[in-house]
């Protein structure tokens, strides 16, 4: 019995220690709940105050002349607008090609066929132009060799019937003469 009678002493010890201890942290709860309601009602006050301020405001009778500032602000804006007005402008060029325009689709393909009508017509007059002085180019350049062979020919035959002697000048006519009635056939 003497351990169970100690059991309850120390039992009763903690029980009164653990008490004690709640006790104590319900006062300093108690302390502080009290703090905040006189906070609260502080704030409370204060806003009240403040609200009996705003409904009652204060006449302010100040006078200003805002003239000069008015005429600073205006030059500020004539001088930004200036500075914006004198930067370079930046060209953005936009290249379509519109199989599908927006808007205006009877107008736009009717432009752009009469002019794809009238680009084939130059096309194909500019072909033919280049086809023909290519012709006339080919022509001339035959012709060029033509006469440079005729006056070699022609220097040759001058210089065979100068340089030689009287036979040689009778063959030379006689061929002259029959090549001339050959080719009259």
């Amino acid at each position: 019995m003497d351990t169970t009678g100690k059991n309850e002493q120390i039992e009763k010890e903690t029980l009164g220690l653990v008490l004690e201890e709640f006790t104590q942290e319900q006062k300093t709860t108690n302390q502080t709940i009290n703090n905040l309601v006189a906070a609260v009602n502080s704030i409370g006050s204060k806003v009240d105050n403040f609200t009996q301020e705003l409904d009652n405001p204060k006449s302010v009778s100040v006078t200003t002349d805002t003239k000069p500032i008015q005429q600073i602000v205006q030059k500020g804006f004539a001088d930004v607008k200036l500075m914006i007005g004198t930067q370079p402008k930046s060209i953005v060029r936009k290249f379509q090609i519109l199989l599908f325009p927006e808007q205006d689709a009877k107008l736009f393909y009717k432009v752009v066929f009469s002019r794809w009508f009238l680009w084939l017509t130059i096309m194909l007059f500019l072909t033919n132009l280049y086809k023909w002085g290519i012709h006339y180019s080919d022509n001339q350049k035959e012709i060029k060799l033509e006469q440079i062979e005729n006056d070699r020919i022609r220097k040759s035959w001058n210089y065979i019937y100068n340089n030689n002697g009287k036979e040689v000048k009778r063959l030379m006519e006689k061929a002259y003469v029959d090549s001339e009635s050959s080719e009259g056939e």
